[in-house]
């Protein structure tokens, strides 16, 4: 993707209100657009920031070459397709950084710069930030119910192919240990995993035949699906074939928990008392959680992650709050912001555990404890990425920590409240 204008990942809207605010001469007010989430999904007691990366990354690609404004004539007129052809966004972004915990009110993203500029940038910034953040705020939740336990990430085959790439990233920052995607494995350098299907076992005349062949291709550390036919069948026979040193089997199908306990029993009894279990087919935070006390060594999460595990959107919105240093806010029912440019700490206790989200209008007298923590980076500076930005093993760290500072009913699967209140300061 790398070189690949991002001009046309936005919305026709964009490109109708700088064209009117070109010819009417408001497009060069100066102006503060954020980035925030009004709410959290439903029975979600906090987010995690993913994609933020990927946004920096493509607002240096958001350019109006040939083709681009070849696309757009007869959408706008030609002053501003000229306007367009020079295009580059040269404002501040200031923001979260990737990994960083949010709640509601968060200003996650905060835009800098002219009407013109800013403006056309929404779509690509929600579309890239609602997604990831999604996905690894669905990701650290499994990781979280894993309790320690690996989880591969495996769903590529059930969503769009660029999805899937960024599903896979983000669900290695949440916390997983492997992807099955290559092309993530390519751009991100995430480790990958991966065995053999049923149709590989189907392909052939026998079970025994299937499991010999993969064994000798990839060796005994291999994992062997045992479900195709009759478990305990495969079992017997996984271990006929690759010898008690077998690496692992995995069930895909039925009630895994009972299955597991099954599975561990006889594999025991067949001194692979090493060989590890691993469970996978439609599993999620919950089904995850309730296979805790049974002996699961790792989880194979497909469908579930990629799509949010329900919640395909983080529902972040893009709203203007600022034009000229003077503070502007939408008053519609239910769809309310707050004027003002915005900045945010994180109040702790001396333990660590965090209390509360303070937001505040930039120039707001707020004290500041010992234990509290800024929360927005420079991102953005001039146009250019303000300093290089943390790695995506840094970023997976800063997930961590965020879900050890949390108070523990936060982590709660169950139906409550943020895990901390936002509280806003505007004077």
């Amino acid at each position: 993707m790398t070189g690949t204008s991002t001009a046309l990942l936005t919305d026709h809207y964009e490109l109708t209100m700088l064209a009117a605010a070109l010819a009417d001469g408001t497009a060069e007010r100066q102006c503060v657009f954020e980035t925030f989430a009004r709410r959290l999904p439903a029975g979600r007691r906090y987010g995690v920031v993913g994609g933020t990366g990927r946004v920096v990354e493509a607002i240096s690609r958001f350019t109006f070459g040939e083709a681009e404004l070849a696309q757009l004539s007869g959408v706008v007129d030609q002053a501003c397709l000229d306007w367009l052809a020079d295009y580059r966004f040269t404002g501040d972004v200031d923001g979260y950084a990737e990994g960083e915990l949010y709640f509601p009110g968060s200003p996650l993203f905060t835009v800098r710069g002219t009407f013109a500029e800013a403006v056309v940038l929404e779509t690509l910034v929600l579309s890239i930030l609602n997604h990831d953040s999604a996905i690894v705020s669905a990701g650290a939740r499994m990781v979280s119910a894993a309790n320690g336990r690996p989880i591969i990430e495996m769903g590529g085959r059930r969503t769009h192919e660029e999805a899937a790439v960024a599903s896979a990233r983000a669900a290695y920052l949440a916390g997983f240990a492997t992807t099955s995607n290559l092309e993530a494995k390519r751009r991100y350098g995430i480790p990958t995993a991966g065995t053999c299907a049923h149709a590989f076992t189907l392909l052939h005349d026998s079970e025994h035949a299937a499991f010999t062949a993969q064994v000798e291709a990839l060796g005994t550390d291999t994992t062997l699906l045992v479900d195709t036919y009759d478990i305990t069948r495969g079992i017997e026979t996984a271990i006929e074939v690759a010898g008690p040193g077998l690496g692992a089997i995995r069930i895909d199908s039925g009630d895994v928990g009972v299955l597991a306990r099954q599975a561990r029993q006889q594999l025991d009894s067949l001194g692979a008392r090493n060989t590890r279990i691993v469970v996978s087919g439609d599993l999620d935070e919950y089904a995850i959680a309730a296979l805790r006390a049974e002996p699961v060594d790792a989880y194979g999460v497909g469908t579930s992650l990629v799509t949010g595990s329900g919640s395909p959107t983080a529902g972040m919105v893009y709203k203007l709050v600022e034009v000229d240093g003077r503070p502007v806010a939408k008053r519609s029912s239910h769809k309310e912001s707050k004027g003002g440019r915005k900045a945010a700490l994180r109040r702790h206790k001396p333990t660590g555990t965090a209390l509360e989200e303070v937001v505040h209008v930039v120039g707001a007298e707020v004290e500041e404890g010992p234990h509290d923590r800024r929360l927005q980076v420079p991102l953005l500076r001039g146009g250019q990425p303000a300093a290089d930005g943390p790695s995506l093993e840094e970023s997976r760290q800063r997930v961590r920590d965020g879900l050890v500072s949390l108070p523990w009913e936060g982590l709660k699967l169950s139906q409550g409240e943020p895990a901390i209140p936002t509280v806003y300061v505007e004077k």
